[in-house]
């Protein structure tokens, strides 16, 4: 029994020993493969047109349905009277969300910088949107919409100051 017993701690031992160093040793070429290639995006949007057809409108519908008015036909509240409207809001602050996280992806940076720091920023100024539309707070929403105003303005004067200066031109 004694030898049995021995037998069988050596054969343990040596499965155990032998599983160690496959672990150990270099992986095959296919996992080497998977592991060091960078995912693929399309990325076949530029930075234009993902500000043109996606954030400008989200950003818009956000800063349209946040505040009030006070002009010579009286005062108006801009926030959205609706559990529709407050979810309608809520996902369009998902697409400002998504927008910061589209404008990070390699191909679209224009660098790792402050580009980087605004297009967090975009992110963080959504979800305050959406944490604001899901509780239906007027105030935290209002302050999102400026938070998100703050960054835009930031990333124009540093990346596209042209931007800026078309709307000067226009007074």
């Amino acid at each position: 029994m004694h030898i049995l017993a021995s037998k069988l701690s050596k054969t343990i031992l040596i499965l155990l020993v032998g599983g160690a160093l496959a672990a150990c040793s270099a992986p095959d070429e296919t996992e080497t493969a998977i592991s060091t290639d960078a995912p693929a995006f399309n990325t076949s949007l530029d930075v234009t047109a993902i500000m043109n057809l996606v954030l400008e409108p989200a950003s818009d519908i956000l800063w349209d349905s946040g505040g009030w008015v006070l002009d010579a036909s009286g005062y108006e509240e801009l926030y959205p009277t609706t559990d529709e409207g407050w979810d309608y809001v809520r996902a369009q602050a998902a697409v400002v969300v998504e927008s910061g996280n589209m404008l990070a992806l390699p191909g679209r940076a224009e660098d790792n910088d402050a580009w980087m720091i605004y297009a967090e920023g975009l992110s963080e100024a959504g979800v305050l949107a959406m944490e604001a539309a899901a509780s239906h707070n007027e105030e935290d929403f209002f302050q999102a919409g400026a938070q998100l105003y703050s960054v835009c303005t930031a990333c124009h004067q540093a990346y596209n100051p042209d931007i800026l200066d078309r709307f000067d031109d226009e007074d």
